[in-house]
């Protein structure tokens, strides 16, 4: 129960981040988006829970979040935008796009965004659920040894 109560906190601190950064960026968003954001946040956030990819530089997390929320986004997209026909957005304008869905632009993006979202997200668990304190060491993409 501890557990599901954890990432319902981090689903909700994702996706509340997510939705106020879309209507910064767009002035408006859509509860799809909450639900996006929730969800990208709980990923990014396994990705130093695992012991395969606990020690990856902070570079290396980044671009493997800029691509679990590109494919999210594209997943939604498929749901929300095409099946459902909700059109909550359409990056079929912009150059490098896929079916309007997802575009580089875009995906570059996430990749500057994740950093910020992987330390609240290690914060998060260290101030709220006692979990390890985070270190960071580097920052590249060759870990320095200590």
């Amino acid at each position: 129960m501890k557990q599901v109560r954890k990432y319902l906190f981090l689903l909700v601190i994702g996706g509340n981040l997510y939705y106020i950064l879309e209507v910064i960026w767009r002035g408006y968003s859509h509860f799809s988006m909450f639900l996006l954001g929730g969800l990208c946040f709980i990923l990014i956030g396994l990705i130093n829970e695992s012991h395969a990819t606990s020690n990856l530089p902070l570079i290396m997390q980044q671009a493997i979040a800029a691509i679990i929320i590109t494919l999210l986004e594209f997943v939604f997209g498929l749901i929300f935008n095409i099946y459902l026909g909700l059109g909550i957005w359409d990056y079929s304008s912009l150059r490098f796009n896929y079916m309007g869905q997802i575009c580089l632009t875009f995906s570059i993006l996430w990749f500057f965004l994740s950093l910020p979202a992987i330390m609240l997200d290690d914060y998060l668990r260290y101030w709220i659920f006692d979990e390890e304190k985070p270190k960071y060491r580097y920052f590249g993409f060759y870990r320095k040894r200590v």
